[in-house]
């Protein structure tokens, strides 16, 4: 393990040496990623980022990205360099503190050399100023994401590694940030993102809308969607604000699902706690433009109108992905496995099936009306996927959901409900993983005994024993 460090830092520094002209480099670089279990080259090791100010300037007709990226970030140890994901684009320039900086690209990684090192809790600015054609890319289970073009503009979707394709960060869930947007596109289309619109200005033919967003996000729920849009801004009977973005041609379908959006989030308050951000919403864009909805933080995007089901799902999300995200990928049940529950109890909730009986057809085999989709459910435990192209497969939702039910049976509904509330609030604006998850169960009913859920649901091989 000492070698490969050493090989790993005395490669950098011979790139950096002929990307700049020379120059050995002293100190301790920072880590290329952070070792995720299945994506280990995200994020980045060395330092936390707190802010994110993006300058960008898109253009559709010749899908051409202009960008600055101005990142606030502390240092967790000495380096002398550090990393950033970004992939593909054309690096210009990069300073860190107003100096410029010695910076060379491998993959995925740009690595940053700045003038001086960094020390050990030091707060530092790097800036960097790139432009391309962001490139989509493909995950390992073959969607797709990054920067999709659409027929009107664009859409940056980013779920597990897509925003790398469209700013240079630390994309990985672990590494929250605020973030403030400046989109500059064509006069006469719109861009849309997270948490508030705080600027609309118009000049030479170009318009620029600024966001700003106050709550720690993850970069893979952060979304750019440029297009045509049919936009409502509304507030819930609480004062929320509610933003919705429609392309024309889905305004007729979305009008009556996304008018629920106050009802749901008042629904879901009850259930989960309070609402964990400041603003809600929804992006819809045309069904050809995306091949799967997001739980992008604020407002979700969807392709084409959501159904109701879908949208509880998506704003589910926000309490339970969004505010408290997962440590690792390993954890995206703790994501999916909620927002799919949190569907059960809606339409327990609204006189469809009990979320037993949606939990006993999916144990039969007679939920789905294809064989191969029910056994799929038991293809492997929720909280361990053999590999990345696994993580939103079935059992990460399906049985995941299963997990949390047979929570509910031992520890009844009311403590279930105030174990939701709780989980929520304890991570609120965090990360957490599924150990984090099992002790605060275990914590929450001590007197229960969860092995059997553990061991047979959770982490277990196949379909448990008739439960």
């Amino acid at each position: 393990m000492r070698t490969t460090r050493l090989l790993v830092a005395a490669a950098t520094a011979t790139a950096l040496a002929a990307c700049s002209g020379g120059g050995a480099v002293d100190g301790t670089p920072g880590g290329s990623g952070v070792r995720d279990p299945y994506f280990p080259k995200a994020g980045n090791g060395g330092y936390d980022v707190g802010h994110y100010d993006l300058t960008l300037a898109y253009d559709p007709d010749a899908e051409h990205l202009t960008g600055t990226a101005a990142i606030t970030a502390r240092a967790t140890r000495d380096m002398s360099t550090f990393n950033l994901d970004l992939k593909g684009l054309d690096v210009e320039k990069v300073t860190v503190e107003g100096r410029n900086a010695r910076f060379n690209r491998a993959g995925q990684e740009l690595t940053v050399r700045p003038a001086d090192e960094l020390d050990d809790g030091e707060t530092f600015r790097v800036t960097v100023r790139y432009s391309g054609d962001p490139v989509t890319v493909t995950d390992p289970d073959g969607s797709e994401e990054g920067w999709l073009p659409t027929e009107d503009g664009a859409v940056g979707l980013g779920q597990p590694t897509g925003s790398m394709a469209w700013f240079p960060g630390s994309h990985h869930p672990s590494d929250k940030a605020t973030y403030d947007l400046a989109v500059t596109v064509p006069e006469g289309l719109g861009a849309v993102s997270n948490g508030e619109l705080t600027g609309e200005r118009t000049h030479d033919g170009r318009t620029t809308f600024t966001w700003h967003t106050a709550e720690p996000m993850s970069s893979h729920v952060v979304t750019v969607a440029v297009g045509d849009w049919e936009t409502d801004r509304s507030t819930t009977d609480d004062g929320l604000p509610v933003y919705t973005a429609v392309d024309p041609e889905q305004a007729d379908a979305s009008r009556k699902v996304l008018g629920r959006i106050p009802e749901i989030v008042e629904w879901a308050e009850e259930n989960f706690g309070p609402y964990p951000f400041s603003s809600t919403g929804a992006i819809v864009d045309r069904v050809q433009d995306a091949g799967y909805a997001l739980e992008t933080q604020n407002r979700p995007y969807f392709p084409g109108a959501p159904d109701t089901v879908l949208l509880v799902h998506e704003l589910a999300h926000q309490w339970y992905g969004n505010s408290v995200s997962p440590k690792t990928w390993q954890d995206m049940w703790l994501n999916e496995g909620f927002a799919t529950y949190a569907e059960w109890l809606w339409e327990e909730d609204e006189g469809g099936d009990s979320a037993q009986e949606t939990f006993d057809a999916l144990y039969d085999g007679t939920y789905y009306p294809d064989e191969d989709a029910s056994d799929s459910i038991w293809a492997f435990p929720p909280a361990d996927p053999p590999d990345a192209d696994d993580i939103s497969a079935s059992p990460v939702y399906q049985r995941g959901a299963m997990v949390l039910h047979k929570i509910r049976q031992k520890v009844g509904d009311d403590a279930f409900w105030g174990l939701l509330r709780g989980w929520a609030t304890a991570h609120r604006h965090g990360n957490a993983d599924t150990d984090d998850f099992t002790a605060y169960v275990e914590k929450s009913a001590p007197d229960e005994d969860f092995t059997e859920v553990w061991e047979d649901w959770l982490y277990g091989d196949g379909r448990p024993e008739s439960p």
